[in-house]
């Protein structure tokens, strides 16, 4: 069995972390390609959600979701990179695979991949930058870790009522909508990292 493992969501300052693994016999990777799965950043969203739902039913998976504040916790004592590893390291306790590829949430790939085996134990590990624009079972992974991310942005602004955009510093929008709140409120919003 095979596993790709790939995140959604280190990044923004809105939003919670999605950590997708999927794992298929080896023999079966190529319904993977026959669904056409790629990066999940290449896909338009109703693809995404197609693509998400086939993946459920022909392959194993597992998703970790990691709430803003859970973040906050973990970054008083941690790097990003270090939660990185432990949310990889999850993902593969419940996944159980032979193999895994994982898209390196370090700038050094290979220390990303010897970070996981002193945690997991010893499992041969591919471990490479854009791995979702290589491997299937990785694209699989990010588009899993993409969709849940997705519901999750859409569920928050249904509940406050507001539109704030990807949740990502960079956005105009979202920038628009934690200086008008901190503005009314004093303080940053509860779902944004601190």
């Amino acid at each position: 069995m095979i596993a790709g493992i790939d995140e959604a969501g280190k990044g923004p300052v809105i939003g919670p972390m999605f950590v997708a693994g999927v794992m298929i016999e080896n023999a079966r990777l190529n319904l993977l390609i026959d669904l056409g799965v790629k990066d999940s950043k290449k896909l338009a969203p109703k693809k995404r959600e197609y693509l998400a739902e086939k993946i459920k039913k022909i392959a194993n998976y597992y998703i970790l979701e990691v709430k803003t504040r859970q973040i906050d916790e973990l970054r008083k004592t941690m790097t990003m990179n270090e939660i990185m590893v432990e949310c990889f390291v999850e993902v593969l306790n419940n996944l159980n695979p032979n193999c895994v590829f994982v898209d390196a949430a370090d700038v050094k790939a290979n220390r990303f991949a010897n970070n996981i085996q002193e945690k997991y134990g010893y499992i041969k590990i591919v471990s490479e930058h854009r791995a979702d624009n290589h491997y299937p079972i990785v694209s699989a992974a990010s588009i899993l870790a993409k969709v849940s991310r997705d519901k999750a942005i859409q569920k928050l602004e249904q509940e406050i009522g507001i539109k704030f955009g990807s949740g990502y510093p960079s956005d105009p929008s979202t920038k628009k909508f934690l200086k008008e709140w901190v503005e009314e409120y004093g303080e940053l919003p509860n779902f944004a990292r601190h």
